[in-house]
């Protein structure tokens, strides 16, 4: 897509969520903020390209992840070496693992969990049902592991999903049979499990942290590859639904809170002209405390604010474009944005 404007391009001062917003374009050098007018307020020169996730933790340091060539041999979303940053760019924390990929979180432990990839046996690649036939990478199948590091870079938690009975779990017609099965998020649960999702599966679960087993599971291919579930205070679940399902309706993407009790979709978010709110890939849902929701249109790096009423009250273009391979040249997609208050924890006193 060919924007004719860039950064900001629309503001409602009295509807919007003020604050400021972590711009993160994939596979970039840098991550910046921006004000609730769109200008730069912040920037961090990262190490490398970064490969995803970027966020700010309590206390203005930034988490992400930066591409490493090592690992298993698949690209999307990969990261590898992780960092931890201060303020002023100043290296904090690290931690490599070149089959990283896609989410990172701190928890409130201290301890980091993260996505990677392992390669399944041939047997356990056998059993694995459904994709599109011939779609594995050199031959190959790699499932996704959770997995938790204390600051010493200690691995003090796993868990695979070559462990469950991986018949259970078949890959979407539509999707390619070299990932098993392109897990995206590794949220925290309020109750300290872990909420998580699989986009090739369109399923989404929490995982009990001690018995290893999935104590909520829900699948519904009217998702479309969904990404980026959270809990929200009230125990619903806020999600991205992108859409990736009935191609005899105008293709369109959802910013969806459900209760995961009943299934039901309790408030979504779908354009007035559906085809024109649209991401096949990434995505992300992020409640503000003042009941809007902030959402990203991920392949054309376009982030909006909502309100409950589904009223575009900010509307912003992110301006940096550069050559990424995946996406065949000039790009400026974001895999997630988030807001922060100017008086929160993460900004409090630094700008």
């Amino acid at each position: 897509m060919r924007y004719h404007k860039t950064g900001l391009l629309h503001h409602d001062p009295a509807k919007v969520f003020a604050g400021y917003t972590l711009v993160t374009p994939i596979r970039h050098s840098s991550v910046f903020l921006v004000d609730i007018n769109g200008e730069v307020a912040h920037e961090w020169e990262l190490p490398g390209a970064l490969g995803s996730k970027a966020y700010l933790l309590p206390g203005g340091n930034l988490l992400f992840s930066t591409v490493t060539d090592d690992g298993v041999p698949i690209h999307e979303a990969k990261g590898g070496h992780i960092h931890e940053v201060d303020w002023d760019g100043n290296l904090v924390w690290q931690h490599v693992d070149h089959n990283q990929h896609h989410d990172i979180r701190r928890l409130e432990s201290g301890n980091t969990i993260f996505i990677a990839w392992e390669e399944l046996t041939g047997l356990e690649q056998a059993r694995v049902q459904g994709g599109i036939p011939g779609t594995e990478r050199d031959g190959k199948t790699y499932a996704d592991i959770f997995r938790e590091v204390d600051p010493s870079g200690k691995i003090v938690w796993e868990w695979h999903l070559k462990d469950q009975v991986i018949e259970d779990f078949p890959i979407a017609m539509d999707c390619e049979r070299f990932e098993f099965a392109h897990s995206n998020s590794c949220a925290p649960a309020p109750d300290g499990n872990i909420l998580v999702n699989f986009r090739s599966l369109d399923t989404m679960g929490v995982i009990d942290r001690a018995t290893k087993e999935f104590i909520w599971k829900r699948r519904d291919a009217h998702w479309g590859h969904p990404h980026n579930p959270e809990y929200l205070p009230n125990g619903n679940i806020t999600f991205f639904a992108n859409g990736m399902y009935n191609p005899a309706q105008p293709l369109h993407s959802r910013a969806i809170e459900m209760n995961p009790v009943t299934g039901e979709i309790v408030w979504q978010y779908i354009d007035p002209q559906p085809w024109t709110f649209f991401s096949p890939i990434m995505g992300c849902v992020q409640r503000l405390a003042n009941g809007n929701t902030l959402t990203i249109e991920a392949i054309n790096g376009r982030i909006i604010e909502v309100t409950q009423g589904g009223e575009l009250v900010w509307e912003y273009i992110n301006p940096v474009f550069h050559d990424i391979p995946m996406f065949g040249g000039p790009a400026n997609p974001l895999f997630r944005a988030y807001r922060y208050a100017a008086d929160g924890p993460e900004i409090e006193g630094r700008i």
